[in-house]
């Protein structure tokens, strides 16, 4: 196993796994993908923690961080960050390649100076790796009311004592919802892929039986 940073003549496959990845597990089909291609040239993208990890010579996973802001409850804005997609193929889930994929990249953002990572995501799984309901910071989710807390948004300090007292709410950056703003691109782009069957399953947002 190897993990290592992205480039260039690796986009068309980072990106094609990660539509592997995604495809029908949040909703039909997925845009995870476009996200990507789009947020290589995001001056919110980091590239210096823009990984891949290898086993065999093939690329299994990828991760990407993104900066992002909180508002305080003063007003002002702070620094955070986040990350994602996290990606591994379907062959390589659920065998510890995602977990060794995000401690690697959390590691090199606490020595990048990253002091908060918030993220949407399910504790069961990032748990292992450090992170915990948002709520518990003081960090409340704009979507959802101010006094929830909220199972799936998370937050960890990779710097102890970074957050300190504050109190505010987190917004995921513009970057992650390129495809619902622009759709006509997104579906200009996913038609260059091979053709996928987009299934309405149980377990996707908003499902009902």
């Amino acid at each position: 196993m190897n993990i290592r940073l992205e480039r260039p003549e690796d986009y068309r496959e980072v990106e094609n796994l990660t539509r592997e990845a995604f495809w029908n597990v949040y909703r039909p089909g997925c845009t995870e993908h476009f996200v990507l291609n789009q947020y290589r040239t995001n001056p919110d993208f980091i590239p210096e923690l823009d990984f891949v990890m290898e086993e065999g010579g093939r690329i299994i996973g990828h991760v990407m961080f993104s900066k992002a802001e909180i508002v305080l409850d003063n007003g002002t804005v702070f620094p955070s960050w986040t990350f994602g997609p996290i990606s591994i193929h379907p062959d390589y889930k659920r065998q510890g390649y995602g977990l060794k994929l995000l401690n690697h990249s959390l590691e090199a953002a606490r020595r990048l100076g990253v002091g908060l990572l918030c993220m949407e995501g399910n504790i069961d799984f990032y748990k292992h790796a450090g992170f915990d309901l948002a709520s518990k910071l003081k960090i409340h989710y704009h979507a959802e009311p101010r006094e929830s807390e909220v199972p799936y948004f998370l937050a960890e300090e990779l710097i102890p004592g970074y957050w300190g007292d504050r109190e505010g709410s987190y917004c995921p950056p513009k970057g992650y919802f390129v495809a619902d703003n622009n759709p006509e691109a997104f579906e200009a782009y996913e038609a260059t892929f091979p053709y996928k069957e987009k299934l309405r399953l149980p377990g996707q947002l908003g499902y009902e039986e």
